[in-house]
């Protein structure tokens, strides 16, 4: 076991460290300036085509089964993302590396929307069809794109394992330590309703999934982003100093050891960039399986949506969430993740916000749940069929008990590690397939957008 763990830490190490912080950045970057920064340019247009589309009868709502909507899409794909990040990542990244972490999960948002969008727009143009359903993703454009399978089979067997440790029992675990802490539930409790409720709606297959999200994620966000605003408006005069403190610690160059880097800055931008794609999950190439079941006819419209996704998961809950620890002090508490998180709604609301906390976690942990069952489910089904889905489904449902009765300390880095090498392939594949992401298509689908006879 313990060669196990120093193996494992050891390839950690690498997939989270500096260099591959940087590639994922990098990437952003990249797709970023070749796409003229649409993303900021062109705000107004694809919040119009997502946000502001709601109502449309091609963006909600399913046209027929086995077919689900580009918004459907999102909310499955936010509630695979959305959650312990938002909450405990923040936290996280606040009590390491500052008020100045904050600043970098913005730039860490703002290239993964050009990331996403690339993503996204590959998986809609290289997608198939199976059993009447729409399937894609990197394993998808890996190999019909870069004509590459082996890579594929990489990516799917890394996405498999992934699902059933960073999506199902690091979740599970997460919700059933908040149930016994806040509650005095027993784990053993925890998970035999978590189990129960996770077989419930996966095998409903992705319309069930889709359903349950739609409704779901909008529905916590919106109550969970109230009450974060009462904690912020209740300390509301804090609020320009804590901005303050998230540009100037964003840059502090202050030296340790005679380091060239400012020792806050590195820290800052090592937490901010970390915790900011921890959150938002664009580069690992989790998202796009989701996105590619979108019954939608324009990939670009499927990529703005990944865009909207990561605005609202990283850019706005986040950036309340670490405004709801600096305007509460929280962060000299000197507690860190989750209990950072109880301290500062406790702090603000007293007992009632620990529950509120804690019922959030529960929430936002089982959406994770049956929407990373779909990214497993979907890897498996490319490696071998539709054979084993109902097998997979089962054991998926049983290892949700398990991580819920379980230390699994060991299941966490791991799980983190194989998270992390998820983006190895992916971000390959975007990288060389980015001669199909061009800036002049987006803007020819606006601009038959706005005069529809000229198609």
């Amino acid at each position: 076991m313990e060669i196990i763990e120093t193996i494992n830490s050891a390839v950690n190490n690498i997939i989270w460290g500096p260099y591959m912080l940087c590639l994922l950045l990098g990437t952003g970057i990249f797709f970023s300036i070749k796409l003229r920064f649409f993303q900021i340019t062109h705000f107004k247009f694809w919040w119009k085509e997502t946000a502001m589309s709601f109502f449309k009868s091609n963006n909600t709502g399913t046209g027929s089964k086995g077919k689900i909507s580009p918004f459907q899409a999102m909310s499955t794909a936010l509630a695979g993302s959305i959650g312990t990040g938002n909450i405990v990542g923040v936290a996280n990244a606040v009590a390491l590396g500052g008020a100045g972490a904050v600043f970098w999960m913005w730039i860490a948002s703002v290239f993964g929307m050009a990331t996403i969008y690339a993503e996204n727009v590959l998986g809609i143009k290289y997608r198939t069809k199976r059993n009447g359903k729409y399937v894609g993703g990197p394993m998808y454009y890996i190999e019909k794109g870069l004509h590459c399978k082996p890579l594929a089979v990489i990516f799917a067997v890394l996405c498999t394992l992934a699902a059933l440790g960073m999506g199902n029992m690091t979740q599970a675990n997460s919700a059933a330590g908040a149930a016994q802490n806040c509650f005095g539930i027993p784990p053993w409790v925890s998970g035999a309703v978590l189990t129960a409720a996770v077989g419930l709606i996966i095998f409903g297959g992705i319309d069930r999934i889709a359903k349950l999200t739609e409704k779901l994620i909008p529905l916590i966000s919106v109550v969970f982003t109230s009450m974060v605003m009462i904690v912020i408006l209740i300390n509301f005069q804090k609020i320009p100093a804590a901005f303050e403190n998230m540009f100037v610690e964003a840059f502090d160059l202050k030296c340790v050891s005679g380091g060239l880097m400012g020792y806050g800055m590195s820290r800052a931008l090592k937490y901010g960039i970390s915790r900011g794609v921890f959150s938002n999950e664009a580069g690992l190439g989790s998202s796009p399986i989701v996105h590619s079941a979108a019954d939608t006819d324009s990939a670009y419209r499927q990529g703005m949506w990944g865009m909207f996704q990561v605005f609202i998961d990283t850019t706005v809950l986040c950036t309340l969430m670490a405004l709801c620890i600096l305007t509460t002090n929280s962060e000299q508490s000197g507690l860190d993740g989750i209990e950072l998180s109880i301290y500062t709604f406790e702090s603000a609301l007293g007992s009632i916000g620990g529950i509120f906390l804690s019922l959030s976690i529960l929430i936002f942990a089982f959406a994770t749940l049956v929407s990373w069952c779909y990214y497993g489910e979907k890897s498996l089904e490319y490696l071998s069929g539709d054979r084993y889905i109902r097998i997979y489904r089962i054991i998926y449902s049983l290892v949700t008990f398990v991580g819920c009765t379980m230390n699994l300390s060991l299941v966490w880095e791991i799980s983190d590690t194989l998270n992390g090498l998820m983006a190895i392939p992916n971000l390959i594949a975007i990288v060389l397939l980015s001669g199909k992401i061009k800036y002049s298509d987006v803007i020819q689908y606006k601009n038959t957008l706005r005069n529809p006879k000229r198609v």
